[in-house]
């Protein structure tokens, strides 16, 4: 069952900070790091995208963010839930992350090596993920594996399948959708193939990312350029 609180307080007081930490090294840790470093939203911005108010963040840590790979705590306490808000925004008043690099550079890199599959605020390919608020859900190490190394870090639907199908071909691309009876497949050209699964001799489902790597294709600094780029891509904040 999906509930919704409707009114609580972040409480201030150093013990429950101190238990809101403790509280979200157990439950939160695990995706967010030390909420700048994980592969999960960035945590260090006063501005949380989703939780603008201390009720909706409650609501998110409890709830979490239905089709996201945002998950509900459960077993977690309303009273834990509260302090672990808590401890989220006090991470939003330490100092905003940095990171090195020229963003104007990188938006240049991103133009020839990356906008033919992603789009921002409207421009772009539509065969990987929007990256428009992209530096607001993802640390700058995070972004780094992402570009050299994507199958470490799979975005939530985007892995990509192989139908074989029963007269000899095949057909590989991102898995869109699939139930018991058929399987819809974009290709990188983006076709969209909705596939009778009668019709298929084998699907294979390896949980790999449709995204190249770019280990040794791409420099230091420009890879660094590209980063501050991304970083930089808050959806309008």
């Amino acid at each position: 069952m999906f509930l919704w609180a409707t009114q609580g307080q972040i409480p201030n007081d150093p013990a429950s900070l101190a238990a809101g930490k403790t509280a979200y090294e157990v439950h939160c840790a695990f995706c967010h790091g030390r909420g700048d470093d994980g592969f999960a939203a960035n945590l260090v911005s006063p501005n949380l995208p989703h939780a603008p108010s201390d009720n909706s963040l409650f609501n998110i840590i409890k709830n979490g963010i239905p089709g996201s790979d945002m998950p509900a705590s459960l077993g977690l306490s309303d009273a834990d839930g509260w302090k672990i808000a808590a401890f989220v925004r006090s991470l939003g008043r330490s100092a905003p992350q940095s990171v090195p690099g020229d963003p104007t550079k990188g938006a240049a890199s991103f133009k020839g090596k990356c906008a033919g599959c992603h789009m921002v605020n409207g421009a772009g390919g539509r065969n990987g993920p929007d990256l428009s608020d992209i530096g607001a859900k993802r640390s700058p190490s995070n972004l780094k594996t992402s570009i050299l190394e994507p199958n470490a870090s799979l975005v939530p639907g985007w892995s990509v399948a192989k139908v074989s199908m029963a007269d000899g071909t095949t057909v590989s691309g991102v898995k869109l959708n699939e139930d018991q009876f058929a399987i819809m497949i974009r290709e990188g050209n983006g076709k969209i193939h909705n596939i009778d699964k009668s019709k298929t001799k084998n699907i294979d489902r390896s949980a790999k990312s449709s995204m190249p790597t770019y280990q040794g294709r791409i420099q230091d600094a420009e890879l660094t350029d590209l980063i501050s780029y991304l970083f930089s891509l808050r959806g309008g904040m």
